[in-house]
């Protein structure tokens, strides 16, 4: 593996890494030498995961964390040493009618989609301070900051929110050599996607994609592992766009 990529001695917590994204991203930095600690409201699923990792010779720890409580996320922190790299992944996105959007589905939307984003790099600050820097990514998405999709209004806003954390954090960590990036992914392959429809729509949406695919976990997490190197150290306060293309086009032509 190249120098850059090697991340050896490091640890890396990610959240939301049970399951889909959050799980190719978790995987890839193992592979990478990474000690990683994999949070997830899903314990168990969590736990199989940071076995499943050990089997093979990786450092893993599953943290059974619930992102929308302030006081869990203290306490998940409260018992690390040092910390490399934060990736916040973990969201929340019930495909519902706006008109149906009520306060609770809100609330919690923004608190595990934004809040915690918030909560989580507050907290990692001294124990990125122990390493003299740190680096913090969020898994953000094109819907809200550069697309719409029906019945993500609560998704969209929390999202949009995550952009603009990205680029005001940056700002005020960069002194203390901390960098903030970000992924925008466009349509993934991943359990979750079974909100947005059934296989025929996933189809469709497939088709419409420049590049003629739904994308994979490990699009993402390939995107991830860059941002958080050495390779992309003058890197901060940016969104990458991993999507096949999809949001190029204003108008997409018809597959032959």
């Amino acid at each position: 593996m190249p120098s850059h990529f090697d991340f050896s001695g490091k640890q890396v917590l990610v959240t939301g890494a049970a399951q889909g994204i959050g799980r190719g991203i978790a995987e890839r930095f193992a592979r990478g030498g990474a000690q990683v600690l994999i949070v997830d409201h899903q314990g168990d699923a969590a736990e199989a995961l940071a076995a499943d990792l050990r089997s093979q010779g990786k450092q893993a720890r599953a943290l059974v964390v619930d992102l929308a409580e302030p006081e869990a996320i203290s306490a998940c922190l409260a018992g690390l040493e040092y910390l490399d790299v934060l990736v916040h992944n973990a969201a929340h996105f019930p495909l519902t009618d706006f008109a149906d959007i009520t306060p609770a589905l809100l609330q919690r939307t923004l608190a595990i989609n934004l809040g915690a984003l918030f909560w989580l790099t507050q907290g990692a600050l001294p124990l990125f301070q122990r390493r003299a820097g740190g680096c913090v990514l969020a898994t953000s998405s094109v819907t809200g900051p550069r697309m719409a999709y029906p019945g993500l209004s609560h998704y969209a806003a929390s999202k949009a929110g995550v952009n603009g954390f990205i680029r005001n954090a940056a700002l005020e960590l960069a002194p203390r050599n901390i960098r903030v990036n970000g992924v925008e992914p466009g349509m993934i392959r991943t359990p979750a996607m079974a909100n947005l429809g059934d296989a025929a729509l996933q189809a469709r949406i497939a088709s419409g994609v420049p590049l003629g695919r739904l994308g994979e976990a490990q699009d993402i997490a390939a995107a991830m592992l860059f941002l958080a190197s050495d390779a992309a150290s003058y890197i901060t306060g940016q969104t990458l766009v991993v999507d096949g293309g999809a949001t190029l086009a204003e108008v997409r032509p018809a597959r032959d």
